[in-house]
């Protein structure tokens, strides 16, 4: 099963994913990590990427597909695989999709969070209240001005891709604002729909 899960920080992507990988035995890619393990690994792509994050430079669209290619024909991801966090343009999405052909690999399904943006945002800062009460540090990328940040450019995101895997018959939106379990129930129900 090869999916890729979309949804603005905070909307339970985390908690989803590890329940599909669980349940499906796939593994979860965030290109972040993927692209810090090409650097380590010292592949071409990762040395490519070395050199352009030394320099502050973003990593272009190839060379994000180059790592995800990589990635993608490693033993662990035989069973299949949950994109997180890519792709995130058009153009990327467009990509992808050649270098699966390329391999003779098809996505299964894009499956799309849909939350509150005001409810996600008081939860966030009522986490960063509580997490003061404690005495704990806030994660920079979760401090609420981030946050909103982030669920812009989700939101930018989303406005190209949402389309595009519509028109492919692969995109399902699910209401992230339910339960967990219930969740879970609509993401199975709307996989069965495409397997």
């Amino acid at each position: 099963m090869r999916l890729i899960l979309l949804g603005p920080p905070g909307a339970g992507k985390g908690t989803q994913a590890e329940r599909l990988v669980e349940k499906h035995g796939i593994v979860q890619l965030s290109t972040g990590d993927m692209l810090r393990a090409a650097v380590a690994a010292e592949t071409p792509v990762g040395l490519e990427a070395k050199d352009r994050m030394a320099r502050g430079e973003l990593c272009p669209d190839s060379l994000v597909v180059g790592v995800v290619a990589e990635r993608i024909v490693q033993q662990d991801a035989h069973n299949g695989f949950i994109l997180d966090g890519f792709p995130r343009t058009l153009a990327q999405a467009e990509a992808l999709d050649r270098m699966l052909d390329e391999k003779n690999l098809k996505l299964d399904a894009v499956i799309e969070l849909v939350v509150d943006e005001n409810a996600l945002l008081e939860r966030v800062e009522r986490r960063a209240r509580e997490a003061a009460a404690a005495g704990k540090p806030l994660r920079p990328d979760d401090a609420p001005e981030t946050v909103r940040k982030r669920i812009a450019d989700f939101r930018a995101v989303t406005s190209q891709l949402r389309p595009f895997y519509e028109a492919k018959g692969l995109h399902a939106k699910i209401d992230g604002m339910r339960p967990i379990d219930e969740v879970a129930q609509e993401i199975d129900d709307a996989l069965k729909a495409v397997a």
